[in-house]
């Protein structure tokens, strides 16, 4: 718990450390700490119904040691895969600080998971016991029957036939439990994450790589102190919610604010901010991109003092309005589900809008080109993490069950990311695409998040996605899909004048040579735009 916020960038890179003992549990080293002050709040949780709860440390230890005793009452033992899908409800909490201390695994899936996708998870992970509501059951019984590893099945909520409810399980659970001496490199937590190709992989982190690695995250870019509030607007399913919902609030002994509600809601987020004492925040540039289009200027927040943005790079005008309203700057983070803060633009250094701000202390970022040399400023290669001789702390342990997709990221002494960057003359790292995701027309490499901030810059954008499409004289083209802003209707005119703006704002040679305009993006769970399944599209499925 010695890290604290930083103040000088370049003495804590040169200097930041940090410790791993060869034991280590998150739940004891960490929450059970905090919990010795009895009034300590860990959560202020509250829904679209008007129900607030709050949580002190104590509390969450408490109640996470009954759903210890009731899951080892189950069967459940150190090393066994738990896969929990549930919304924003506290249970999650509660459950992933049991199953840590417990030693288990946990697994977490988003409650957009369909059968099949339920299916593949107990198969691939040899899950012994799911935990879900109401509304993910059905699909579950759908295909439990031929997932023999999975013995037990809990709901939270109505009671329904075949399943144990927690409510229950927990009223004649103790709230004595012995935590696990668990060994730092032991198994700790289990990620589902999509790539370009196949089947998700499984991402396993270890009792320290997330919960040691993201004392970065917490205290480094989102800057946090014991008395803060964080919000955290990611859904539970997806690795966000362990890095700015859990680990990295938690390490830094701030409370975690949550709202549970099924959608994101731009006047309601704007209301929770005027009314809660939120004092940090953290959304996906998506939800950044629907709050500027409402009327900022008639909200005050009177505690908000940083707010930071992660998922894919923020365009630099959205920054700009957030700004000009707010009075605060939205910093940008970059990381992976493998990954903790790799780099950021840390509330301590200027930041360069459109950057992903400089490497995390602790790590040693690259630019790297095919043969593993570090490139010269400003060439683009990939973006690669050193792991001989020395391996930092907060990088995932395999992918699991999968040797052959593990050796595939690493290149001589580097971790390879699959993202493409560069890096300019004082050591900002600028965010060119995914590997796969760099448009090649006429010679030329065009990365889609420049042509995509041009676009919004024009008021008649709301939202956008450039894919490559193919073009039998460039090979290739850039092709933008455009949500229209309000007000705003699709039109051959509207068409020229966008394709003209683009080639104003940025090099000529970038501008859209073709554009739809779509009700909707595909988009992850995360909320970051699926430009892989509009490259498909265009594509007939194969490139």
């Amino acid at each position: 718990m010695s890290q604290h916020n930083m103040v000088d960038y370049d003495k804590t890179y040169a200097e930041f450390r940090l410790e791993v003992p060869e034991y280590f549990n998150f739940a004891r080293d960490v929450l059970d700490k905090w919990a010795e002050d009895p009034g300590k709040l860990g959560m202020w949780w509250i829904d679209d119904y008007g129900n607030e709860e709050k949580r002190t440390f104590l509390q969450l230890c408490n109640d996470s040691r009954r759903v210890c005793n009731a899951l080892a009452g189950q069967g459940v033992k150190k090393g066994d895969v738990v896969i929990v899908i549930l919304p924003r409800l506290i249970e999650w909490w509660v459950i992933n600080i049991a199953c840590l201390r417990m030693g288990a695994v946990i697994s977490p899936g988003t409650t957009q998971l369909t059968a099949k996708d339920i299916r593949y998870r107990f198969d691939a992970s040899e899950a012994v016991c799911i935990i879900t509501d109401n509304s993910i059951a059905p699909r579950v019984d759908e295909v439990v029957n031929e997932c023999p590893t999975v013995k037990t099945k809990i709901i939270i909520g109505d009671k329904r036939e075949g399943w144990i409810n927690y409510q229950d399980l927990l009223a004649g659970a103790s709230d004595e439990f012995e935590t696990a001496n668990t060994r730092s490199d032991d198994n700790a937590i289990l990620y589902f994450t999509s790539g370009t190709t196949g089947y998700p992989k499984m991402t396993v982190h270890t009792h320290a790589s997330y919960p040691i690695g993201h004392r970065i995250t917490g205290l480094l870019w989102i800057d946090l102190k014991p008395g803060d509030l964080h919000w955290n607007l990611s859904d539970t399913g997806w690795a966000k919610a362990a890095w700015s919902s859990f680990f990295g609030p938690w390490n830094a002994g701030a409370a975690i604010f949550v709202h549970h509600s099924p959608r994101f809601d731009t006047k309601r987020t704007l209301e929770i901010l005027s009314k809660y004492p939120i004092t940090t925040m953290c959304g996906a540039p998506t939800n950044y991109r629907m709050l500027v289009l409402e009327d900022l200027k008639a909200y005050k927040f009177p505690s908000l003092r940083h707010c930071v943005g992660a998922g894919e790079p923020l365009n630099p005008e959205v920054i700009e309005i957030w700004k000009d309203a707010t009075g605060l700057t939205i910093r940008d983070g970059y990381g992976q589900t493998e990954t903790v803060l790799l780099a950021g633009s840390f509330p301590c250094i200027e930041p360069r809008f459109g950057s992903m701000g400089k490497p995390s202390p602790g790590f040693d970022i690259q630019v790297i080109d095919d043969q593993g040399n570090i490139l010269p400023p400003n060439q683009e290669g990939d973006i690669a993490i050193r792991v001989k001789p020395a391996r930092p702390v907060g990088l995932f342990k395999e992918y699991w069950k999968d040797p052959q997709k593990t050796a595939s990221v690493y290149r001589g002494d580097w971790y390879i990311t699959g993202d493409r960057a560069y890096r300019d003359e004082d050591g900002y790292l600028w965010f060119v695409g995914r590997a796969d995701d760099v448009i090649l027309a006429a010679g030329y490499r065009i990365g889609p998040f420049e042509v995509e901030s041009a676009l919004l810059e024009h008021p008649a954008v709301a939202e956008s996605a450039v894919v490559s499409s193919p073009d039998e004289i460039r090979g290739e083209v850039v092709k933008a899909f455009i949500v229209l802003a309000p007000g705003y209707q699709p039109s051959d005119d509207l068409v020229k004048e966008l394709q003209e703006h683009v080639k104003k704002v940025t090099a000529p040679y970038k501008y859209p040579r073709k554009i739809d305009f779509v009700e909707s993006l595909p988009k992850t769970i995360s909320g970051k735009i699926r430009r892989v399944e509009l490259r498909e599209r265009e594509w007939g499925k194969k490139k």
